[in-house]
């Protein structure tokens, strides 16, 4: 079921919002979340697309903040609301609300939310595109538990990540890291069937790809030895090659869906590493709205310092392979955990 509301307010947006449960029968029971997508409105209906995927998994409420600029001052200087309210099939699993914000209301989009939110329920804001520079201090990133951007949309991705890491608070996260998620669990799970000294690492992707950046802050920043960067025609990250004192480990996935595991006298193995969709990176990112403190360590360690032999992350002595495992947040054996 669809409301549509024109120069409205969010008083009147809630009152939709119980007539349309009224109408299909539904309680207002079940939703765990509020999901604000603050995004234009070419991304609009992506970004809702995908959020409603993932909404299967997370029920929530929805508001999608359409910041509507106009070229006429004079539509500039009127201060308007129009709002779309779906409940229902229309919905996905939940309820979703679609702001359309117009002249002076666009400054002051955290009044027009803040009547809209779940009492007692954690709210998360996405930012599919133009993330602000600092979203903990945003008017909309306020209301938030947790912040969603993603770097990879950015103009200058790399450039971006520095700007992150500068601003970085407790409950901000980024699209870009969540991608890596199955590398990292891979690489962890390679170092964990060797005994072995990692003394070098270098990682393969595209260019100007932030998760190829991050995976590399993210072994410099756990191993403590020097991460080459190199660069690959894509899709996305190519590869990762470790040199150990056992030998050469390898992970390759050169077709952005089939990866191959190479370990040093051990037969090569085809692993599953295929490119996720937008919507199961949000379903992730739902599942935790703790703080993600090494994705914070990895974004601090800095792009500059990759590859620099002179300045390895403080640590005097090569990464041990058993060190691995705990940067994913995996449970080492006791013998192992006794290196750390």
């Amino acid at each position: 079921m669809k409301i549509d509301l024109t120069d409205t307010t969010s008083s009147k947006i809630n009152k939709a919002l119980v007539q349309g449960r009224r109408a299909i029968g539904t309680p207002a029971v079940g939703m765990v979340l509020t999901l604000v997508l603050v995004t234009d409105e070419e991304n609009a209906y992506d970004a809702l697309k995908a959020a409603n995927e993932a909404s299967r998994e997370h029920p929530s409420r929805k508001l999608v903040v359409v910041k509507r600029v106009s070229r006429s001052p004079r539509d500039r200087a009127k201060a308007r609301l129009d709002a779309e309210v779906r409940v229902g099939v229309d919905a996905g699993t939940g309820e979703t609300i679609v702001l359309r914000l117009y002249g002076e209301v666009i400054d002051h989009a955290q009044s027009v939310v803040l009547p809209l939110l779940l009492p007692d329920a954690p709210v998360v804001v996405w930012w599919p595109v133009n993330a602000p520079v600092d979203p903990a201090k945003d008017a909309l990133g306020k209301l938030a538990q947790r912040r969603v951007t993603d770097t990879y949309a950015a103009e200058h991705p790399v450039e971006e990540l520095t700007a992150r890491a500068g601003t970085y608070v407790p409950g901000d996260t980024d699209l870009s890291w969540t991608r890596i998620t199955p590398w990292r669990s891979m690489v962890a799970a390679a170092l964990d069937q060797v005994s072995c000294d990692v003394t070098s690492v270098e990682v393969e992707g595209e260019e100007t790809n932030p998760s190829v950046e991050l995976l590399a802050m993210w072994l410099a920043d756990r191993l403590h030895v020097p991460v080459k960067r190199a660069v690959s025609s894509g899709p996305g990250l190519t590869a990762v090659r470790m040199e150990t004192t056992c030998g050469p480990i390898s992970l390759g996935r050169a077709d952005g869906s089939l990866a191959t595991l190479a370990i040093e006298g051990q037969p090569d193995r085809a692993v599953a590493l295929k490119r996720r969709e937008t919507s199961e990176l949000i379903a992730e990112e739902l599942r935790r709205l703790d703080p993600d403190d090494i994705y914070a360590s990895a974004l601090r360690f800095g792009v500059h310092r990759l590859g620099d032999a002179s300045q390895p992350a403080p640590a005097a002595e090569p990464a041990k392979a058993a060190d691995a495992p705990a940067a994913v947040q995996k449970k080492a054996p006791a013998k192992k955990a006794a290196t750390k």
